[in-house]
């Protein structure tokens, strides 16, 4: 009884679905074409999948999961979730703008790292070398001003001694007056000027230029002789400065001249041709001319000239 049962179920199943035969074979057929479509679309999306990936390796250096990340550090809205969608367009305008200026600013360099290590290197160089600069300038105006101030110091000693010496020289060559030296066009000894103001007996207080040449001429020995006394050297030349004197003042310059010369131990060498002064030397050396064209050097030791003159 079960199997006839069996046998009846089936025999009615099949003619329940033999009318169906023909619309299943048309589904699956479909099924199987719409298969072989998806699968199509599928492997086209993977290509393209791939081409874009590479597309943005290529143009931005990341992955795709990595543009959402770039896109905000580019400032591009729309890639937080829930913001508006991005206009693409505007986004494909700014992209060409950018690609327009990334065009414009030449190739890339592949050796600008290195070239900015090298640049930076020597930019340190110059760096240690002006402050090494700077240091040496520092020390050079800290030298300037002590040399500076040591020259004002050395100054103000050295004027002080020839302003005393040539207030007393001045008195004696001239027997009377006065006279001074005076530093004038700034307060800086190391600029200022030096003017000689010079009083002879009877006269006013004035500068030296103002002077007649003989008084000139004596002012000037006064003050070569002050600047002498203040540092005096083991041998002083002196050529022809009694010319411009009178007989009087010669004799005035030749009594300080053997002052000074029997107390110091400087040897003065006089050129002269005045008569009043020649006699007043220890030795004479000259130049005669016994016979004519023939020069003869002479030299007469007036010293021991006299000496014998007084021992006879």
């Amino acid at each position: 009884m079960a199997r006839r049962s069996d046998r009846t179920a089936g025999m009615e199943a099949e003619k329940v679905a033999r009318p169906l035969l023909p619309w299943l074979g048309r589904a699956c057929r479909q099924a199987r074409e719409e298969r072989v479509r998806s699968e199509g679309a599928l492997q086209q999306a993977a290509a393209a999948r791939d081409e874009v990936t590479r597309a943005i390796a290529d143009r931005l250096g990341c992955e795709p999961a990595e543009l959402a990340e770039l896109a905000k550090r580019a400032g591009l809205a729309g890639v937080d979730d829930g913001a508006e969608p991005i206009d693409p367009d505007e986004v494909e305008a700014r992209l060409a703008r950018l690609v327009a200026q990334r065009e414009a600013m030449g190739p890339v360099n592949l050796r600008a790292e290195t070239e900015a290590a090298e640049v930076e290197e020597q930019l340190g160089a110059l760096r240690d070398e002006r402050a090494d600069l700077g240091a040496a300038i520092g020390r050079l105006r800290q030298a300037i001003a002590r040399l500076n101030r040591q020259g004002r110091e050395r100054i103000e000693t050295a004027f002080k001694a020839i302003d005393g010496h040539f207030g007393a020289l001045f008195k004696r060559l001239f027997g009377g007056g006065r006279a001074h030296l005076s530093l004038v066009g700034s307060d800086d000894p190391l600029e200022a000027g030096l003017e000689v103001m010079a009083s002879p007996p009877g006269k006013r207080l004035q500068a030296l230029s103002l002077l007649s040449g003989g008084e000139q001429a004596l002012a000037a020995l006064a003050l070569l002789f002050a600047v002498f006394l203040t540092n005096p050297t083991p041998i002083c030349v002196l050529d022809e400065v009694d010319a411009p004197l009178d007989d009087a003042n010669v004799g005035r310059f030749c009594d300080l001249l053997e002052d000074i010369a029997r107390g110091s131990a400087t040897r003065f060498l006089v050129i002269t041709h005045n008569p009043m002064t020649m006699p007043r030397m220890d030795r004479l050396f000259g130049v005669t001319m016994s016979e004519r064209g023939v020069s003869q050097l002479v030299s007469v030791d007036l010293r021991a000239a006299g000496e014998l003159h007084a021992a006879d």
